[in-house]
């Protein structure tokens, strides 16, 4: 069984779902945030500005600044609510509708009479858009947060701004605990960028889809059919009776990862092709792999349900 990113018809398209201008708390203007992914090479950006009342409520239109090679989708990330730790909400949705309804939510401090977290990321799903629990490890979230966000489609597997500017970057424990509650989520990497430091650049999306519209994207981030990366390519992930055949470019390390404890990794040279054994992972209900090249760079496949 092969992970459907990989058989997918269409090519991969290159994008950052979480971008910041100054129409929040970025310091470049939409056009600008544009123009330099797509100078950087990315086929698409969602600029996911902070969707609260002191910008305006903000759902940034990017659609002037699409070009031929380069497009855009729509969305914004949303604040309602505490979290257990009495600290706002932030929950990423791209593909909102320009016209989704402001919350009660005036700055970055919860409020009384504000809808909850869930409730807003419920909201967002049921509008079309592509729902993620934003920096898990930077925001403190409990087990018991991510569990209540019963909306969301994905976890930020890794936040660049997170990781540059306070080392909270990762998102993998909350995730693989939502995975083993039975919980079918999918994994993102994100830049989170505001331009105001070197926070940009450093983990994106590649999305199968067979045409650079935001449509077709949205479909295939829904569908999962896309990995996550902060260099290497990711070219096939097969799961087999007994092992993992995992096929990128050239790393130094493959590892599948699985419910609780169960890990394996297999280690080598330029390796571009690895089959990493399932003994471990026969309790198991779903796996997810993880390449790391030379440089410490890594990427990650969505989970597989076995």
């Amino acid at each position: 069984m092969a992970l459907s990113a990989f058989t997918a018809p269409g090519r991969f398209w290159r994008g950052n779902l979480h971008t910041h201008s100054d129409r929040s708390d970025g310091c470049l203007s939409p056009e600008e945030v544009c123009r330099r992914y797509r100078a950087e090479g990315y086929d698409f950006i969602a600029l996911t500005d902070h969707f609260i009342g002191a910008y305006g409520y903000p759902i940034t239109d990017t659609q002037p600044f699409r070009k031929d090679a380069f497009t855009t989708i729509l969305g914004a990330e949303l604040h309602s609510g505490a979290m257990t730790n009495g600290e706002l909400w932030h929950i990423l949705a791209v593909g909102l509708p320009e016209d989704f309804a402001a919350p009660h939510a005036p700055g970055f401090h919860p409020v009384a009479g504000q809808e909850s977290g869930p409730e807003i990321a419920a909201r967002a799903r049921a509008a079309g858009a592509f729902v993620a629990i934003a920096h898990p490890q930077w925001s403190g979230l409990t087990p018991e947060d991510a569990r209540s966000i019963e909306a969301a489609h994905a976890v930020e597997i890794y936040n660049h701004g997170c990781a540059t500017g306070c080392d909270r970057a990762d998102g993998a424990h909350t995730a693989d605990l939502l995975l083993s509650a039975g919980r079918r989520l999918t994994l993102i990497a994100t830049d989170d960028a505001h331009f105001t430091e070197p926070d940009h650049f450093g983990g994106w999306v590649m999305v199968k889809a067979e045409a650079n519209e935001p449509a077709l994207l949205l479909e295939a981030l829904k569908r999962g059919d896309f990995y996550s990366s902060q260099g290497p390519e990711l070219r096939g992930v097969t799961l087999g009776e007994d092992a993992v055949r995992v096929e990128s470019s050239a790393v130094a390390t493959v590892i599948v990862q699985g419910h609780g404890s169960a890990a394996a990794a297999v280690h080598g040279a330029s390796m571009t092709c690895a089959e990493v054994p399932l003994e471990r992972f026969r309790n198991s209900p779903w796996l997810r792999v993880t390449v790391i090249d030379r440089a410490g760079k890594r990427a990650w496949s969505n989970p597989v349900w076995r």
